[in-house]
């Protein structure tokens, strides 16, 4: 049931969403809107899309309730109709000009709802030349020039998962195109309107700070040459006597210090610090030092100290760090260990309130909770 505004779910309790059913960075957008509170209503469609794996463990799909419509079937647009009628945002993030054929277009969902916030989720944006084309995450942040800028110079290029391209440039900035929109909405005099979310516009949009460097010559336009892109020896990472690693971020000359004092480096090689073509004689010395101890033993060492070196940690060991722990970054629900919600908030914390979404095991509790009899039927699969 929707909330009250100011109930325990979080600051977006009361909003309600409609998620129009896809992979990748449309889920995560309105999982992360669920998890600040939100009601999201997931429109599956029969047999499902999703990430392949059990929707048990998608944790995409957390905090929110499906329902099963066949966009396709003579009543299926009316029937997401009937929910956009009484929704807030809609989510979708089929390639431009699917939804207009399936009858759930923009025109004729804010002909129904003149305040929707409609929120499109693309790779390569609503329109351009390669508006119609097939792409993933790594095509995206192929041609804004970020993939370009991870790994070594004498290696291809390293692929960051699909975190820089699917969710930063996509998915968070989705959420605060869909915010800002419903902040417009809710204003007197205000309307609904069309966020256009393009992974390709994202990520091109989180180098900005790069593209300022760039431009006053403080950043050469390839990779593992510059300050922050493991071209510097004391900002990157270094294998462990146990084949783990460690990670270095002694930028300023305090921490600088600090690091190599810890680490037991030669004055002499400290000193190449500011003299870059020293730096790969200093990388060598780092690196040297690393391999003498294990992880856990230089974790040991520099614990408590100023020198911004830490574990490099698996997925499966950060929930166990001890920082972590404290701060309950992640949380175990229904036996999963998962992200806990983030950011924090002081007045309406978000949590993890239902698990992962079984398509069309919503039906009822919506069809109540929306007033949307025809949604009834559909059950729980």
């Amino acid at each position: 049931m929707a909330g009250t505004g100011n109930g325990p779910h979080g600051p977006l309790d009361g909003v309600r969403v409609v998620e129009l059913a896809g992979i990748g960075p449309g889920p995560f957008a309105a999982m992360l809107l669920a998890d600040l509170g939100a009601d999201v209503v997931r429109v599956d469609r029969p047999g499902g899309a999703g990430l392949g794996v059990d929707p048990a463990h998608d944790l995409t799909n957390r905090n929110k309730r499906s329902v099963i419509v066949d966009l396709k079937s003579a009543d299926g647009p009316a029937r997401v109709l009937d929910l956009v009628e009484r929704a807030d945002v809609l989510i979708e993030g089929y390639r431009p000009g699917v939804a207009e054929r399936l009858g759930v277009g923009p025109d004729a969902c804010l002909a129904r709802n003149p305040r929707l916030v409609y929120g499109r989720m693309t790779g390569w944006g609503q329109e351009g030349p390669l508006a119609r084309r097939a792409g993933h995450d790594i095509a995206y942040i192929a041609l804004t020039g970020t993939l370009g800028m991870f790994g070594r110079a004498d290696e291809p290029p390293t692929v960051p998962a699909n975190l820089v391209g699917d969710y930063a440039g996509g998915s968070l900035y989705l959420v605060v195109g869909v915010l800002a929109a419903l902040q417009h909405a809710r204003a007197e005099g205000g309307t609904g309107q069309v966020v256009d979310a393009a992974i390709v516009d994202g990520a091109a949009h989180l180098a900005t700070m790069i593209h300022g460097m760039l431009a006053a010559g403080g950043w050469q336009d390839r990779r593992s040459a510059n300050l922050l892109d493991g071209g510097c020896p004391f900002y990157g990472t270094y294998e462990t006597s146990d084949g783990r690693y460690m990670a270095v971020g002694a930028l300023e000359q305090q921490f600088y210090a600090e690091f190599t004092e810890l680490l037991g480096l030669e004055a002499g090689d400290a000193r190449a610090r500011d003299d870059t073509a020293r730096w790969g004689e200093l990388r060598e010395a780092i690196a040297a030092r690393f391999k003498a101890k294990t992880r856990d033993e230089w974790t040991a060492v520099f614990e408590g100290s100023d020198a911004c070196v830490a574990p490099v940690l698996s997925l499966r060991e950060a929930p166990a760090h001890p920082h972590l722990a404290a701060r309950s970054t992640f949380t175990d629900h229904g036996g999963i260990v998962q992200p806990a919600p983030a950011p924090r908030f002081s007045a309406t914390p978000g949590s993890v309130r239902r698990g992962p979404a079984r398509p069309g095991a919503g039906a009822a509790e919506v069809a109540r909770d929306w007033d949307v009899p025809g949604l009834a039927g559909d059950g729980g699969a």
